[in-house]
């Protein structure tokens, strides 16, 4: 049995959108608020704060007068995120990660649902607090006998929505051995030269796109920092980069592909 995850783009409903863009932004402060409590009792006291202890924080935290709109989201996104900035911490003191971030709203976000705050209905995926479905543009189809077992909602910096679906594939998917090598060597003029000699050229379609997104980056330079004509050039540029970004990863997947 293999866990795997299939990503989706989808395109959520006004209320959809709505509660999801609360759901990220209460996610995004419950993070930072744990990473602030965190950072600053190991500070002060040399005192580690645990997940447990950020746990009982956030279930004060939902008490608290300014902070009852916590409770118009599922909770399970939000201590979803207290583990993995507990995963955050255990790979950074054994060095494997660099210490934690704070989340930045330009960035997007994530939310991971597990089982008890999704529903899996006839091939459609019903969130907590949502009486529809997500509009998801099934661009495959997962193995029929396969259930999600969470489901992570993210919103990239370019405002584009997607969904990952993560299973456990009890398929065989093993792979005939072949006794055919070949080296790669990555270049600068071309993409890929092979052992046999073949060659792949770079993709040409990126010049274009490099030039818009030196133009988007000089008009973004030019606004004032916050204000609304900044955000729109924010997002221009971002969704540039979305699409160089697209198209390089298109480009590699059919010269690997393509390799025999």
């Amino acid at each position: 049995m293999v866990e795997k995850a299939y990503k989706f783009r989808f395109y959520p409903t006004p209320e959809q959108e709505n509660l999801l863009r609360r759901t990220l932004g209460c996610v995004r402060l419950i993070y930072n608020k744990a990473l602030a409590v965190r950072t600053q009792a190991w500070y002060e006291n040399k005192e580690r704060v645990g997940y447990k202890q950020t746990s009982t924080m956030l279930t004060n935290w939902k008490k608290q007068e300014d902070l009852d709109f916590l409770t118009e989201v599922s909770s399970v996104p939000l201590q979803q995120g207290l583990r993995h900035l507990q995963t955050a911490f255990t790979n950074f003191f054994s060095g494997r990660a660099k210490y934690p971030n704070f989340k930045k709203k330009r960035n997007g976000g994530s939310a991971e649902f597990t089982k008890s705050a999704f529903k899996w209905k006839d091939g459609q995926v019903y969130l907590a607090k949502c009486a529809e479905p997500l509009p998801i543009k099934w661009s495959r189809q997962i193995p029929q006998s396969c259930v999600p077992s969470t489901i992570t909602v993210k919103l990239d910096p370019s405002g584009r929505w997607s969904v990952s679906l993560r299973v456990n594939d009890p398929r065989d998917l093993k792979l005939n051995p072949v006794t055919k090598e070949v080296g790669i060597d990555l270049g600068i003029t071309s993409l890929v030269t092979t052992s046999d000699g073949e060659t792949f050229a770079n993709p040409k379609n990126l010049n274009k796109l490099h030039k818009k997104l030196r133009l988007a980056g000089k008009s973004l330079s030019r606004k004032t920092k916050g204000s609304n004509n900044y955000q729109k050039a924010r997002l221009k540029a971002a969704r540039i980069h979305a699409k160089i970004k697209d198209s390089r990863l298109d480009y590699t997947h059919k010269r690997a592909y393509s390799i025999n």
